[in-house]
């Protein structure tokens, strides 16, 4: 059994990842329901992709992009996105990448 000095050194908040900090996704990742908190109480929901047993949220903007690559590009694998400034105003741009 583990002190609490000992649990307070090991622990690591959990956090939710954002997908553009990977540098590449496939597109037929599985995706999941998750809902949280604003500052003010109100409550959100979100989608999130897990990798690595790490939560990677993914912004509605970003499955907005892939579907638009994806109706050029059906057979399209791997994206990557490109994040731009912070907080709600923050864009992405998802673009295509090659299987290599």
């Amino acid at each position: 059994m583990a002190t609490l000095r000992e649990e307070a050194m090991a622990y690591k908040p959990q956090q939710t990842l954002n997908i553009a900090d990977l540098e590449r996704i496939p597109v037929d990742i599985e995706l999941k329901d998750g809902s949280g908190r604003s500052s003010d109480g109100e409550e959100f929901k979100y989608k999130y992709a897990i990798v690595n047993g790490q939560q990677y949220r993914v912004a509605g903007s970003i499955i907005g992009g892939i579907k638009a690559l994806l109706q050029k590009m059906p057979e399209l694998k791997f994206v990557a996105v490109i994040k731009q400034g912070q907080g709600m105003n923050t864009r992405y741009q998802v673009v295509p990448m090659s299987i290599n």
